[in-house]
């Protein structure tokens, strides 16, 4: 039976594993959509648009956000970042998920669209924040300085984890991802997420009255 599709947000603090989690969704299922973020920043050597980004001029990203055509957006150092509804809408339409890796700011602001009441939101928290901090510094990628910000910034992410449908702590990968699966199934198999639900009960009627 057809369904709607939904969408689903991942938020946490930077070293928790939102973005490890979103990509062993996407390989446990194919048919999940990654919203492609708009950008007004200058392409990168390899990047093409509506592949990595979708890249406007601040005019043309502007003009998206004053006619309803990006689910959430902000600015960061100078330039615009936001999730454009169009394909998501598309998505949705043809009964596939999309997935958002977003912040809290921008979990908020789709949640509050036109389109928020598919959405699903899922915070993932570390298990302590020890923890947090060995993980940012396992990456070895981040100066001792990035780090401190980062683990500044995650105190204030953390304090937004009530706002979120769905709370899982991250202490074991596989074990928060078959929990991550197991809502991602249940949400699916919701009786509102199927339109068709109706007419196939109807049909179960008039076999009984045709016995």
């Amino acid at each position: 039976m057809a369904r709607r599709g939904l969408l689903l947000i991942l938020s946490s603090p930077s070293g928790a594993g939102k973005s490890t989690m979103a990509r062993r969704l996407m390989d446990w299922d194919p048919t999940l959509s990654f919203s492609v973020s708009a950008t007004t920043r200058q392409p990168r050597p390899g990047e093409e648009h509506g592949v990595h980004y979708w890249f406007h001029d601040h005019t043309g990203f502007r003009d998206l956000v004053a006619s309803g055509g990006m689910l959430e957006h902000a600015e960061v150092f100078g330039n615009f970042y936001g999730s454009p509804r169009g394909p998501v809408e598309a998505s949705m339409e043809a009964g596939r998920d999309t997935l958002f890796d977003v912040d809290w700011q921008g979990g908020q602001q789709i949640r509050n669209s036109a389109l928020g009441r598919d959405a699903i939101s899922v915070f993932i928290l570390p298990p302590s924040i020890a923890e947090l901090e060995r993980r940012l510094r396992g990456r070895g990628q981040d100066s001792d300085e990035v780090i401190a910000g980062r683990m500044a910034k995650s105190r204030d992410e953390i304090s937004h984890w009530a706002e979120y449908d769905y709370v899982l702590v991250n202490e074991d990968q596989d074990a928060c991802f078959e929990r991550l699966k197991a809502i991602v199934l249940a949400e699916r198999l919701k009786r509102e997420r199927q339109p068709d639900l109706s007419a196939f009960v109807r049909d179960l009627n008039r076999e009984f009255e045709q016995r």
